[in-house]
Formats: C-alpha cells, structure tokens, sequence
C-alpha cells in the first residue's frame, strides 16, 4: 500500500515560496522545452474502437508550431480567443500549445454542449476561430449565425462541409518552428465559463501564471508527482479545469505522459485503462469510483493495476467509497477542493494524515480562511464561507487567481471581500486545521461529476412555450449524490402530463449538455418566493431532503 508515514505539514506550509517569473508562457514549460528529447513521450491516446497511438513532446512541439503558423496567417494575434472543441486527442494538446505560443486565448469547450450553450459561449467570447471534431461540428454549424466574430472553423476528421476548413489542409506547408511570443505571467491564456446560479454563464479568465498556482496541490494530491515511470489518467474532459489544471497541462508541465482516451466512460474501461497502461497517477470523481466499485469489488483479483494515488474532487466522497478504495485499490484518496476561479486549494496528501469526510487542509502557497458575513474569521467548530486570500502567508501574491470575469466586472467585484475572494461555499474548520464542507452560501450544487447551476438551466426552460414558472434544485441521490429536479408551474395552455415532462427534459438535453437536464420534473401550481421576487430555492431544496429521509 502506499501510504507515507508522519505529518510533514506544518514543515511544508511554513518553508513554502512561490517562485513566479515575470515573463512566463505555459506552451514553452509544458511542451518548448522537453521537444528535443525525441523520446520523451506526451500522450498515449486510444478511441472506443481501441486504436491506439503515442505521441513524443517534439511531435507535439512541432504540430502546435505549424498551427501556431496557421492560425496567425488566419488573423489571430495575441488576446484572441481561440476555441478548442475536442476530446481527450492529440490534436486538443496540440490546439492549446498552439494558441499559448501565440499569445492568445484558448477557450475549451465540451462536446456535451448543445447549440444554445455553445452560442452564448462563442458569441459572448466573440471567438474568431473554432476547432473542433465530426461530434460537435453539427451544433457549431447550426449557431454559426449567431456567432458574428466566429470567422473559421477547421475540422479535424469530419467530412467535407460548407464553410469547414480541413485540419491537414489549414496545417499543410506551414513550417515546424514558430518563435513563441513573449508573454507575462499575467497575461490571459485560458478562458473558461463557468455556470453560475442567476444570469448566463461567467467566462473565468485565467492567465499564465495561474499553472504555477495549481501544482503545489497538484503534486501533493498526487503523492509528490512526478516520480519514474509515473504515467497519468483520467476521465475528467479536458475542457474543464479538471481536465485541464488537474490532469493535461500539470502532467505535460513535468515531462510526463498522460492517457488520452476518447470514448464514453465505464467501470470496465476505467480498469481496462489503468492495468493497460500501468497508470499511477489518476484523478477519479467519487461518481466514477462508485461505479468501478459497483462493478468490480475486487478488481485487484482481476486487474494488474499500479496505481500509487487517486486525487478525488466535486462532491463528497464518503466513509464507503474511501474505505474501499483503501482496501481494494491500496490507495488512500486524496479529496480536494477548488474552483475555475481559485483552483487547487484546499486537500489532501500523504505527506500528512487524512480524515475521511474531510475536504484537506489548506495546500502550501495558500493562505485560507471562513469568514462570516462581517469578514471577520470563524473560531474552529464555527460555520464561514471559505476564502482565500490574494496573498499568502509570507505576503507575497498567491498566482492561483484568476484574472477576473470576461466583460464582467461587477461579478468580479462582488465576489470579494478585501484582499479575500469568496468561494460561495461553507465549511467548518476544526481545531487540526481540517475543513469540512457544509454546502454552498447559495444554490449551486453537485449531481455526479458535475458543479450544477440552477440559472442556465431555468433559462432554458422558460423559453419553453409550456412553462411559466421554474425552480431548479438537487434531489439526493445515493448513486450520484444528487440528481437535478425541476418544479414547473405551467402556462395555461398545458396540462402536467408525463409526455410533457419528458418533452421538456428533451428540450433542455438538446439546448444544454445532456448532463443538466432535469432527471426528475414536478408540476406544481406555485413556486415560494421572497417579497422581493426571488425564487426560494432553499424551501424546495429542503423538501426534496425531507421526502428522501421519509423514504429511506
């Protein structure tokens, strides 16, 4: 079992320094600099049809430098947004080394977007440029015209289409260096919209600099990442920060391969996955583990597996699903906490000893508190909204911020207190320095793998002609933790029906990612509210939690 022994904490925490340069572009750390070894490997890629390949940094190097080529003779130049919507592929690494060296922006997005998710993010952005596969090139087309800054879409794999230019044809004759533009470690790179609940989605901006902020957590929760013959594996969509800060651009920043796989999730891939290619190193989501522990109970009487340390985020794990993972993998999950806008701040490690339940201790680099509503900091056993502060313990400034919201600065504002951004969710501190999380100051929350806002969800369905009125809030769950309900007041031309609730969810699944649509919808005459007209939220939330204590 790999289990460190001690509480090397307290060490960790006080000695730590930030080390941020200046001048600082992710591209020339994560790909520039291991592209003369023609033997370091960068990604290990495999489809559900089980086609494998590999893929060394100085290809990658050499691919984003003709890209890079390609997209500047397109008319793209530093601070433009470029969006990427890919898999866990090659050609995804490729387009974000790419557009870093470039100076611009990348802007990953899921391929579970529908079109009316993809227009906003596109048109809010008002990207120029847009990559993306044979999976989504059909949404995109059919938004382009609500989109009036998108002005090229390159298509990699998909058939000949109007307006859609080839990937080989866009690259061809471009040449295999390109000179990186300089960049500050506080200049944009990433732009990735975050769901909120009121209003559209936010388009967190994060710069450089931010990659440096995340690998103190990074390496911790992966048991000091990396070591020889570390190979790295995860789910999680690259176009999220959990793919993205928490698995690809943290692994090439080491030198290290990740597995690439593009396909549909299940438990009998996961370990297919992991014995297959020797993975040591993965971030699992508590929904996936519940699943591959549904599945295989034993799976090391079955699976060849070397793994040496799960990372575990987005809800709760549970006693259950650690203890097993203990017995059955031999690992101890190492669960963390973060945000798009903060990331990687708060867990685990073995390098000090965990609490099952608990969401960590701050990481090194971080300066965290709860604060009360009045600012001032929660007493241990106290209830406060976690915080972290600008700078860390020693003063100087933590790089994990993001830079602020896209076009959106009144957002920004509001999210801070001082010097103290407020994440929106509670946690209770007891004397050890050990945070457990309580739930969120509002009304997100966690179905699956996945940090749900009821906002972009209602918006949908209030264009529905049959709806007036809707509340959208987690139902518990013991799979997934939550599902997504929706209570709808009807307009009244309609009637409840089950044709109608499944024509609703339907709708939503074909505007959104199928992962928002409401798995349960409820017609009821009413929807409490404030005096002020506010949607509350919390008294369907409560009867939702109610219902389930009767039922079990």
């Amino acid at each position: 079992m790999h289990f460190a022994g001690g509480d090397h904490y307290e060490e960790l925490y006080r000695d730590f320094q930030w080390q941020v340069p200046a001048h600082f572009n992710i591209a020339k750390v994560c790909s520039q600099r291991w592209a003369n070894d023609p033997c370091r490997i960068a990604l290990l890629t495999e489809d559900a049809a089980g086609n494998r390949a590999q893929y060394s940094f100085s290809d990658l190097q050499k691919k984003a430098n003709q890209l890079s080529h390609a997209l500047r003779d397109a008319g793209v130049t530093k601070g433009d947004r470029v969006a990427i919507l890919l898999p866990q592929q090659f050609e995804t690494a490729v387009a974000h080394i790419a557009t870093f060296q470039l100076g611009a922006i990348s802007m990953p997005l899921s391929l579970l977007f529908g079109p009316e998710a993809l227009a906003f993010r596109l048109s809010d952005s008002a990207t120029k440029i847009v990559l993306t596969d044979e999976t989504g090139l059909g949404n995109l087309l059919s938004v382009r015209d609500k989109c009036p800054a998108l002005e090229k879409v390159i298509g990699i794999n998909t058939l000949q289409a109007y307006g859609v230019t080839q990937w080989d044809s866009f690259l061809a004759a471009q040449d295999r260096s390109f000179p990186l533009v300089n960049t500050l470690a506080s200049d944009p790179a990433l732009l990735i919209y975050t769901s909120g609940t009121t209003g559209p989605p936010k388009g967190a901006l994060l710069p450089h600099g931010a990659l440096i902020g995340n690998l103190p957590g990074f390496v911790a929760s992966q048991n000091w990442f990396p070591q020889e013959q570390d190979v790295f594996w995860s789910p999680a969509d690259w176009a999220w920060t959990g793919g993205l800060m928490d698995a690809l651009l943290p692994c090439l920043y080491f030198g290290m391969p990740i597995v690439g796989y593009c396909g549909r999730f299940s438990a009998d891939t996961a370990f297919k996955l992991l014995q297959d290619y020797q993975v040591s190193n993965t971030f699992l989501f508590p929904t996936a583990l519940k699943m591959m522990m549904k599945a295989w109970p034993n799976p090391r009487q079955h699976f060849d597996l070397k793994l040496r340390a799960i990372m575990s985020a987005g809800e709760a794990l549970g006693k259950t699903l650690y203890d097993w993972c203990e017995q059955a993998l031999g690992v101890r999950v190492n669960e963390m906490f973060g945000q798009t806008e903060v990331n990687y701040i708060v867990g685990n490690s073995d390098r000090w000893p965990s609490k099952p339940g608990s969401m960590g201790r701050p990481y090194p680099g971080h300066r965290v508190a709860l604060l009360q509503e009045n600012d001032t900091v929660c007493e241990p056993g106290q209830i406060g909204e976690l915080a972290i502060h600008r700078s860390d313990i020693q003063g100087h400034p933590d790089p994990i911020f993001f830079l602020g919201y896209w076009n959106n600065e009144v957002d920004t504002r509001a999210r801070y207190s001082g010097q103290w951004w407020r994440t929106g969710d509670l946690a209770v501190m007891d004397t050890d320095g050990y945070l457990w999380y309580q739930g969120r100051s509002d009304d997100m929350f966690k179905a699956g793998a996945y940090r749900i806002g009821p906002g972009e969800i209602e918006n949908c369905l209030m264009h529905h002609p049959a709806v007036a009125q809707v509340a959208v809030v987690p139902k518990p769950d013991e799979e997934r933790g939550n599902i997504i309900k929706a209570f709808v007041v009807l307009t009244q031309a309609y009637k409840p029906s089950a044709e109608l609730a499944y024509d609703l969810q339907k709708y939503v699944r074909n505007k959104l990612a199928p992962y928002e649509y409401p798995k349960e919808i409820e017609f009821i005459n009413e929807i409490p509210m404030t005096t002020t007209g506010k949607v509350q939220r919390g008294i369907l939330r409560q009867m939702e939690i109610e219902r389930a204590g009767k039922e079990s």
